[in-house]
Protein backbone atom coordinates (compact mmCIF):
# COMPACT_ATOMS: atom_id res chain seq x y z
CA UNK A 1 0.00 0.00 0.00
CA UNK A 2 2.94 2.16 -0.76
CA UNK A 3 0.98 3.62 -3.45
CA UNK A 4 -1.90 4.70 -1.06
CA UNK A 5 0.63 6.84 1.03
CA UNK A 6 1.68 9.11 -1.86
CA UNK A 7 -1.97 10.19 -2.79
CA UNK A 8 -2.85 13.11 -1.52
CA UNK A 9 -6.40 13.97 -1.02
CA UNK A 10 -6.51 18.08 -2.17
CA UNK A 11 -10.18 19.95 -2.28
CA UNK A 12 -9.87 22.45 -5.08
CA UNK A 13 -13.06 24.43 -3.91
CA UNK A 14 -12.22 25.12 -0.25
CA UNK A 15 -9.41 26.84 -1.84
CA UNK A 16 -11.30 29.03 -3.80
CA UNK A 17 -12.01 32.86 -2.21
CA UNK A 18 -15.08 32.96 -2.84
CA UNK A 19 -15.78 29.53 -0.48
CA UNK A 20 -14.14 31.25 1.85
CA UNK A 21 -15.95 33.96 1.90
CA UNK A 22 -18.95 32.77 2.16
CA UNK A 23 -17.89 29.93 5.27
CA UNK A 24 -16.97 33.05 7.08
CA UNK A 25 -20.01 34.76 6.58
CA UNK A 26 -22.57 31.50 7.52
CA UNK A 27 -20.02 30.92 10.31
CA UNK A 28 -20.75 35.29 11.55
CA UNK A 29 -24.18 34.85 11.41
CA UNK A 30 -24.64 31.48 12.76
CA UNK A 31 -22.52 33.11 15.65
CA UNK A 32 -24.93 36.47 15.49
CA UNK A 33 -27.95 34.18 15.44
CA UNK A 34 -26.94 32.52 18.77
CA UNK A 35 -25.87 35.47 20.26
CA UNK A 36 -29.39 37.52 19.09
CA UNK A 37 -31.31 34.77 20.34
CA UNK A 38 -29.24 34.21 23.50
CA UNK A 39 -29.63 37.96 24.81
CA UNK A 40 -33.45 37.85 23.63
CA UNK A 41 -34.20 34.77 25.76
CA UNK A 42 -31.93 36.16 28.78
CA UNK A 43 -33.39 39.89 28.26
CA UNK A 44 -36.96 38.27 28.72
CA UNK A 45 -36.35 35.26 30.68
CA UNK A 46 -39.27 35.97 32.94
CA UNK A 47 -41.44 36.98 30.20
CA UNK A 48 -40.90 34.14 27.57
CA UNK A 49 -43.89 31.67 29.70
CA UNK A 50 -42.13 28.23 28.65
CA UNK A 51 -40.23 29.23 25.92
CA UNK A 52 -36.98 29.21 27.25
CA UNK A 53 -35.66 25.63 25.84
CA UNK A 54 -36.69 26.28 22.74
CA UNK A 55 -34.44 29.25 22.53
CA UNK A 56 -31.83 27.96 24.16
CA UNK A 57 -31.95 24.93 21.67
CA UNK A 58 -31.26 27.11 18.59
CA UNK A 59 -28.55 28.53 20.99
CA UNK A 60 -26.67 25.73 21.02
CA UNK A 61 -27.44 24.14 17.97
CA UNK A 62 -26.12 26.99 16.05
CA UNK A 63 -23.09 27.05 17.85
CA UNK A 64 -22.72 23.20 17.06
CA UNK A 65 -23.48 24.23 13.44
CA UNK A 66 -20.93 26.94 13.24
CA UNK A 67 -18.23 24.46 14.36
CA UNK A 68 -19.07 22.01 11.81
CA UNK A 69 -19.36 24.66 8.96
CA UNK A 70 -15.58 25.91 10.43
CA UNK A 71 -14.66 22.27 9.40
CA UNK A 72 -15.67 22.41 6.00
CA UNK A 73 -18.70 20.44 6.84
CA UNK A 74 -21.27 21.16 4.01
CA UNK A 75 -23.78 18.96 5.49
CA UNK A 76 -25.28 20.72 7.94
CA UNK A 77 -25.78 23.97 5.54
CA UNK A 78 -29.04 22.29 4.31
CA UNK A 79 -30.05 21.92 8.02
CA UNK A 80 -28.77 25.64 9.39
CA UNK A 81 -30.91 26.83 6.24
CA UNK A 82 -33.96 24.99 7.36
CA UNK A 83 -33.28 26.31 11.24
CA UNK A 84 -32.69 29.00 9.91
CA UNK A 85 -36.45 29.57 8.53
CA UNK A 86 -38.40 28.45 11.58
CA UNK A 87 -36.83 30.65 13.79
CA UNK A 88 -37.28 33.16 11.12
CA UNK A 89 -40.75 32.53 11.37
CA UNK A 90 -41.01 32.22 15.06
CA UNK A 91 -38.62 35.70 15.60
CA UNK A 92 -41.50 37.37 12.96
CA UNK A 93 -44.43 36.42 14.88
CA UNK A 94 -43.18 36.97 18.30
CA UNK A 95 -41.89 40.65 17.64
CA UNK A 96 -45.49 41.94 18.10
CA UNK A 97 -45.53 41.01 21.59
CA UNK A 98 -42.40 42.02 22.88
CA UNK A 99 -43.84 45.86 21.25
CA UNK A 100 -47.24 45.41 22.73
CA UNK A 101 -45.55 44.53 26.25
CA UNK A 102 -44.72 48.30 26.92
CA UNK A 103 -48.34 48.73 28.14
CA UNK A 104 -49.01 48.66 31.78
CA UNK A 105 -49.98 45.31 33.58
CA UNK A 106 -47.24 43.19 31.45
CA UNK A 107 -44.33 41.57 33.46
CA UNK A 108 -41.22 43.78 33.22
CA UNK A 109 -38.54 42.08 31.51
CA UNK A 110 -35.01 42.50 32.37
CA UNK A 111 -34.54 44.85 29.10
CA UNK A 112 -36.78 46.46 27.92
CA UNK A 113 -39.43 45.17 25.78
CA UNK A 114 -39.22 47.26 23.14
CA UNK A 115 -35.50 46.69 23.26
CA UNK A 116 -36.01 43.24 23.40
CA UNK A 117 -38.96 43.69 20.02
CA UNK A 118 -35.81 45.42 18.02
CA UNK A 119 -33.68 42.82 18.62
CA UNK A 120 -36.32 39.95 17.57
CA UNK A 121 -37.31 41.94 14.74
CA UNK A 122 -33.20 41.73 13.29
CA UNK A 123 -33.28 38.17 13.93
CA UNK A 124 -35.48 37.98 11.44
CA UNK A 125 -33.43 39.55 8.54
CA UNK A 126 -30.51 37.76 9.83
CA UNK A 127 -31.94 34.28 9.28
CA UNK A 128 -33.31 35.34 6.06
CA UNK A 129 -29.21 35.95 5.13
CA UNK A 130 -28.27 32.41 6.65
CA UNK A 131 -30.20 30.47 4.20
CA UNK A 132 -29.00 32.51 1.46
CA UNK A 133 -25.72 32.02 2.51
CA UNK A 134 -25.95 28.35 3.66
CA UNK A 135 -27.31 27.88 0.66
CA UNK A 136 -24.92 29.46 -2.02
CA UNK A 137 -22.25 27.77 0.14
CA UNK A 138 -23.97 24.37 -0.58
CA UNK A 139 -24.11 25.27 -4.22
CA UNK A 140 -20.01 25.76 -4.00
CA UNK A 141 -19.79 21.86 -3.60
CA UNK A 142 -17.24 21.85 -0.46
CA UNK A 143 -17.03 18.27 -0.73
CA UNK A 144 -14.99 18.05 -4.33
CA UNK A 145 -11.95 15.39 -4.00
CA UNK A 146 -9.77 15.24 -6.32
CA UNK A 147 -6.37 13.02 -5.73
CA UNK A 148 -2.81 14.06 -6.20
CA UNK A 149 0.35 11.85 -6.43
CA UNK A 150 3.13 13.23 -4.25
CA UNK A 151 4.81 14.09 -7.40
CA UNK A 152 2.04 15.73 -8.92
CA UNK A 153 0.79 14.14 -11.09
CA UNK A 154 -3.08 12.51 -11.01
CA UNK A 155 -3.80 8.89 -10.58
CA UNK A 156 -4.86 7.25 -13.26
CA UNK A 157 -8.81 5.88 -12.20
CA UNK A 158 -9.05 2.04 -12.68
CA UNK A 159 -10.53 0.76 -15.64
Amino acid sequence: MAADRDVIIEHPNREKASSKSTKAVVILLLIASSALVLIVTVGGWDATAGAQPVSLFFVAIYLVMAFYVAQWNRGVLPVSAALAMILAIFAAVSVSGWYDRNAPGYTDPALGAGLLGTLTLIIVPVQIALIAFAMRGFQQAWNIEVERLSDGSTRAMPT
